[in-house]
């Protein structure tokens, strides 16, 4: 193809020298830092939204029903209503109360939640350290997270007081005192890990003075972005009056907070790749203005229009073309190794990026997917292409005399 050859031709770098070559070889480099830094913070966010899908809606219920007054007797019932929905996979009975927590001279407060330890239960129970849910079983004992335990030196087998306030009269009466033995640990890895501490159903109502029943139940769906939904047509069917939840109410913001990020880098995307686009428009301007004689002779012999717009258009889609591809590389590569990369500098200037304390987790992810190494890619090709269209103009108004004259 003839004009190929030619945006081969005025694109070799025999044909550039000092300033020329820089602006040529800048306006690449840029296309590619633009598409490396975008896959990677592209990556990031599809890590911690693989880390919310499919870490923390384990631990959190995704629907819950909260009894207005008193406790569910008959909570086998809800459990029953509830899985007659083809979305609902797992209905349990909680008790949810909170509680202080002492070691020592060292107060923590915590939410303290009863499962049935021989089931059904909440998936978290997959974050439990070994055979520690069987041993809930056993009277007067907790599964304790393992911020709290790190923070506060707790080990398993020690014996902890807990802290409840006394419910049994309106007037104010010091806290019931309950001792209770760390049988296992759990780690998810955020801040759940300093909120939450694990007991059975029984020793739950030991604590919270609840004769029979539970104080909630919770459903665990196979769509989550379905569960509000799910939540008000349940509801609807339950012959109790109960306080509706679901997880877009109470972690919600987390997924909007990471669709957000997602939209400013799209827009973010289209900026980069406009300003390393420029640097194209400049490189195929002074082309335009260095190759004037050139480009007259070839109209003299015959090339016309059409085929000059097609020559700087394949010469700035080939910068395009390269750019996107070493880019899409970079970018892949930078993504994979973005974690240790972020666990080096933590380790090597002593601080934490992410305090798993205060943030849903404690390390930074990072999960690139072909989707958005292709979008990236072809934005930085199609704005490429779309650079070529005024130097593609200027070089149709050369007159071949005067370009000729001018020469001579």
């Amino acid at each position: 193809m003839l004009t190929l050859k030619l945006a081969r031709r005025f694109s070799e770098r025999r044909s550039r020298s000092g300033l020329f070559a820089f602006i040529a070889s800048s306006s690449t480099v840029g296309i590619v830092l633009g598409c490396a830094v975008l896959i990677a913070s592209l990556s990031m966010m599809n890590g911690f939204q693989n880390v919310l899908e499919q870490k923390l809606l384990k631990a959190v219920p995704h629907v819950s029903f909260t009894k207005v007054e008193g406790t569910f007797s008959n909570w086998q019932d809800i459990v029953e209503i509830a899985k007659h929905d083809r979305r609902v996979v797992e209905a349990y009975p909680v008790i949810k109360q909170t509680a202080m927590l002492r070691s020592g001279d060292q107060f923590k407060g915590i939410v303290l939640e009863g499962i049935a330890a021989g089931g059904p239960h909440p998936s978290a129970t997959e974050f439990f350290s070994n055979h520690s849910l069987a041993r809930l079983d056993e009277p007067n004992t907790i599964v304790l997270g393992q911020g709290i335990a790190k923070s506060y030196g707790i080990a398993v087998g020690d014996t902890l007081e807990l802290l409840v306030a006394d419910r049994s009269s309106q007037q104010f009466r010091s806290p019931q005192r309950h001792a209770l033995k760390v049988v296992g640990l759990f780690e998810f890895g955020g801040e759940l890990d300093h909120q939450m501490g694990y007991v059975s159903l029984a020793t739950a109502r030991a604590v919270g003075e609840i004769e029979r029943g539970v104080s909630t139940v919770e459903l665990k769906v196979d769509d989550v972005f379905q569960a509000p939904r799910v939540a008000n047509e349940v509801g609807n069917r339950l012959p109790e009056l109960v306080y509706v939840d679901n997880w877009m109410r109470t972690q919600g913001h987390l997924y909007r907070d990471i669709e957000l990020v997602r939209t400013v880098i799209y827009l973010v995307l289209v900026l980069v790749m406009a300003v390393a686009c420029f640097n194209i428009v400049s490189t195929l301007v002074m082309t335009v203005t260095k190759k004037r004689p050139q480009i007259a002779m070839l109209k003299t012999m015959g090339l016309d229009n059409r085929r000059i717009v097609a020559t700087f258009f394949w010469q700035g889609t080939m910068s395009g073309v390269k750019g996107a591809a070493w880019g899409s590389l970079l970018g892949i590569l930078l993504a994979s190794v973005l974690p240790d990369i972020i666990l080096l500098m933590e380790q090597l200037l002593h601080f934490q990026v992410l305090s798993d304390d205060v943030y849903f987790v404690s390390e930074v992810p990072s999960q690139w997917r072909w989707f958005d190494v292709a979008l990236v890619s072809c934005v930085a090709v199609i704005m490429s292409a779309g650079a070529t269209l005024y130097p593609a103009w200027r070089a149709t108004q050369i007159e071949p005399a005067q370009a000729l004259h001018e020469h001579h």
